[in-house]
């Protein structure tokens, strides 16, 4: 989190190779990314790295499974081979009845479920959320966050995600507060929104 300006979208830059920093190293999974050449960051992105984007960035040529299996058919797979996963990611995410439609026949956040499950499909070792509820109504919002917070919990998915909103932000497990240019603090949360929310489930009932 930070103020504008304050190098959120800069640092996811640096995290997904998208930029090469001027001094100091990247290093994800033991592999420093700023001694990589442009085709071996390339490849590294599309087998390590899942986007989410707050404008969803999806093909509106491409049907939904089409728009998740995008990144494997890109690494040279074929649409058979990859078939299932997109359908069983898209399943997931609640869209199973959905997945022969085109972006513009989806509702914003079912666009970004679709855009969840491409970044899901290659196993990534990392997730780079940018603003991803900044362009969806506060109740489409929630619900992506709590997919996003049970991709953490349950499938132990790293995620990173940029936010201006303090209440996108409560669902980490970690905040990390930036201004102009430098980490302001650095705190891991107490007691989580997911965590209190399976308090609640397994509390009895008056």
């Amino acid at each position: 989190m930070g103020p504008s300006g304050s190098g959120k979208s800069t640092l996811l830059h640096l995290l997904g190779g998208l930029d090469r920093p001027t001094s100091g190293a990247v290093r994800i999974d033991r592999q420093e990314l700023q001694t990589l050449s442009d085709d071996q960051l390339s490849a590294f992105r599309r087998r390590h790295l899942g986007f989410i984007f707050q404008f969803f960035n999806l093909l509106p040529t491409l049907t939904a499974i089409e728009n998740v299996a995008l990144p494997l058919l890109l690494d040279g797979a074929k649409m058979q081979e990859v078939q299932s996963k997109a359908e069983s990611l898209l399943g997931l995410m609640g869209l199973k009845n959905r997945m022969d439609h085109k972006p513009d026949q989806l509702s914003g956040g079912e666009m970004q479920r679709v855009a969840i499950a491409r970044a899901l499909v290659g196993d990534p070792l990392l997730i780079l959320a940018d603003e991803p509820t900044g362009n969806l109504d506060s109740k489409t919002g929630e619900r992506v966050l709590e997919i996003l917070a049970n991709l953490a919990h349950e499938h132990n998915q790293t995620i990173v995600m940029v936010t201006h909103d303090s209440k996108a932000a409560s669902y980490g497990d970690r905040a990390i507060v930036m201004r102009d240019g430098l980490v302001e603090s650095d705190h891991a949360r107490v007691i989580d929104r997911y965590q209190l929310s399976l308090e609640r489930e397994s509390s009895p009932r008056a």
